[in-house]
């Protein structure tokens, strides 16, 4: 039997943005633009409300609410985690940063996927327009009062809304950094 750490993967299909891999007996699913990386960004607007977004996402057949998020390098491959945030950020919520901040890098689900993402924090927002999403998206915008938001998500939750787990951590984020310590500076 082959390694699956050196054994060479075969690719099975290959889409726009996925690539499915079998790699000896496990299968896997790639990220196929620059770098395979997702950005998931925090940000709260200047009166204290959380940003979320609400859409359909055709692989759960169902609604789910998720921080604003967008893969990087699938427009411009160049483009910075941080510009990219700023770019999904602005087209998503119709807010735009003034800084945003990489807070940490890590996978999805590393058992299927080779996807990772980026926490970022935006700081300093401006209104700007409705958000949405581009033309393909569409994108409801939810600004919940920073201390509501718990409470508001676990009511989504039990209207049968999907979640993605790492809102807790996002919301966590809010107030600290990875490390643990608070969150000094202002927003």
């Amino acid at each position: 039997m082959t390694d699956a750490k050196t054994s060479p993967p075969h690719t099975v299909y290959e889409g726009k943005y996925l690539r499915m891999v079998v790699r000896d007996h496990w299968e896997y699913a790639e990220r196929t633009h620059a770098g395979g990386l997702a950005a998931i960004i925090v940000a709260l607007t200047p009166d204290d409300r959380v940003l979320f977004v609400e859409q359909f996402r055709v692989p759960l057949q169902k609604h789910t609410i998720e921080m604003p998020a967008g893969l990087v390098g699938d427009i411009d491959a160049t483009e910075s985690i941080e510009l990219s945030a700023i770019r999904e950020l602005e087209e998503e919520t119709g807010w735009r940063a003034a800084h945003a901040e990489v807070l940490m890098i890590g996978p999805t689900s590393s058992g299927s996927s080779s996807e990772r993402i980026a926490f970022v924090r935006a700081t300093h927002l401006t209104k700007t327009g409705d958000g949405g999403g581009d033309g393909d998206e569409d994108i409801t915008v939810h600004a919940i009062p920073r201390s509501e938001a718990p409470a508001w998500l676990a009511q989504k939750m039990r209207e049968g809304y999907e979640m993605d787990a790492k809102l807790w951590a996002g919301l966590w984020m809010l107030e600290r950094n990875p490390d643990g310590s608070p969150l000094a500076e202002p927003r």
